[in-house]
């Protein structure tokens, strides 16, 4: 059986499911293969030099995690700079975000190439190797440069979007060019997977070899949709939890009057925040009925907040808030709950169960694991609704949930008023299933599709430089 390696910005110890999704996704096949997951230590070194970093390696049972540091220029260029202020709003559609600094994709391909060289030692010649997410879309690239030959697959967490927004980007054809030093490209979804053929169709002249491979630069790449799950299982057994039902019920009690309407987000202007939060005022101001009926709990876990989009986010969201709960607010009730903290994970289980209605609206999403984890959540016999933004990667799967044009502010309280309203019948009708395909298409189904489909790959026979691309 060959090895499984992983490589992500982070990482974290596999046995810790709380370490996050990808943890519990990919720790069966790395303790099973004896894998290895390298990746970013998370340390920046204020003295170290740029496009070096001292490797650390350590056993996690039976999984090895081999970590880099990055000194302070690498971190702000790589990181900082091309990772978050150019592909990250670029890839999410706002191109009005984007920061374009010379010396930030420099930064950016000297820490790829940093990577490489340090990986490139630890690896054996029947390794399988999974790059995740944007900020390592180059590595393959400088791993054929140093003679790799394993297979090598990439998985891109975020959307991609239309081919005239990729090509704003400065180098795009570099850019673009390093997905091609990759043996199976995975998206998101099929709406991810259009806009990427289509680029490489009129940028670069790719010729179709079939309904999945793809010919471009003198490599051949297979892409397809491969939409992230999360693990069911794992996510009730959270919800049955001490902490979990003790929020529940702390909810339940306290809002016994109330119907209560619930966001979880990172604050990030992809999350279209704004827009559901106007949403809420315009339900309340065309729908009367729901003035001290219904209240919106609204969780933006802090993000980046010494980026001036970040900040500006924050000061437009607390100004919203706190007019909504000026103008609507009375003694015995706050029509809104605005909290800018992370909230343990142990508790969103219950707070999904007791709020009667889910509101996952982005702008612009790869995928969005709480619009499934909020269908997990749910009391099958009194379950709650999800409103869902039709520009959600989710939104492929999870046809059952009402989807919003999260710009059409009209329109989500009409869609809010509606589910507020459903009968029982339908509720439960929806929630079967939703439940039974985020089930059949959980994190482990992902996985698998996955690495089966990398598994069918011809190893790489046609080197891909970056530094050539």
């Amino acid at each position: 059986m060959s090895r499984l390696v992983v490589v992500s910005n982070r990482l974290a110890d596999p046995r810790r499911p709380a370490a996050g999704g990808l943890a519990v996704a990919l720790g069966e096949t790395l303790n099973r293969t004896g894998g290895l997951w390298f990746g970013w230590s998370g340390t920046v070194d204020p003295g170290g030099t740029p496009g070096e970093g001292a490797l650390q390696v350590r056993q996690a049972g039976a999984v090895t995690l081999a970590t880099v540091d990055l000194c302070r220029e690498d971190h702000a260029s790589y990181y900082l700079g091309y990772s978050n202020s150019v592909l990250w709003p670029v890839f999410h559609y706002r191109l009005d975000l984007a920061d374009f600094h010379t010396a930030d994709i420099d930064g950016y391909r000297r820490v790829n190439r940093l990577f490489a060289r340090r990986l490139r030692p630890l690896l054996r010649d029947d390794d399988v190797l999974w790059v995740h997410d944007y900020h390592l879309i180059p590595l393959a690239a400088e791993l054929r440069a140093l003679g790799c030959r394993q297979r090598i697959g990439f998985f891109l967490h975020i959307p991609v979007p239309p081919p005239p927004l990729l090509a704003a980007i400065p180098q795009h054809e570099w850019l673009m060019r390093a997905f091609l030093a990759y043996d199976l490209l995975g998206l998101q979804s099929e709406t991810d997977v259009g806009h990427f053929t289509q680029w490489l169709g009129t940028e670069a002249g790719a010729k179709r070899l079939d309904a999945q491979h793809l010919r471009a630069f003198g490599a051949t790449v297979r892409v397809g949709a491969f939409p992230i799950g999360i693990d069911v299982d794992e996510f009730e057994r959270l919800g049955h939890a001490a902490e979990a039902m003790d929020t529940f019920h702390a909810l339940r009690d306290e809002y016994s009057r109330r119907r209560l309407l619930l966001g979880i987000d990172r604050l990030d202007y992809s999350k279209g925040i704004p827009q559901r939060v106007r949403a809420f005022r315009e339900l309340l101001q065309r729908y009367p009925e729901n003035r001290h009926s219904a209240t919106l709990v609204m969780i933006a876990s802090p993000s980046r907040d010494s980026v001036h989009a970040y900040a500006d986010l924050r000061h437009e969201l607390e100004g919203l808030c706190g007019a909504i709960n000026g103008d609507y607010g009375d003694l015995d009730w706050m029509p809104l709950r605005y909290i800018h903290r992370t909230v343990s994970r142990r508790r969103v289980p219950g707070l999904c169960r007791a709020s009667a209605v889910g509101l996952v609206t982005p702008l612009r999403d790869g995928m969005n694991l709480v619009a499934k984890e909020y269908v997990a959540a749910q009391d099958p016999e009194d379950p709650g609704v999800l409103v869902l933004s039709r520009f959600a990667g989710a939104a492929e799967q999870l046809h059952e949930a009402l989807l919003v044009n999260p710009y059409d502010v009209q329109g989500m309280a009409a869609t809010i008023q509606a589910a507020l309203h459903m009968p029982l019948a339908e509720r439960q009708r929806r929630h079967r299933q939703l439940m039974a395909r985020i089930r059949a298409q959980d994190v482990h189904w992902w996985r698998r599709g996955f690495l089966d489909a990398l598994d069918q790959c011809e190893p790489a026979s046609a080197s891909t430089s970056a530094s050539g691309a």
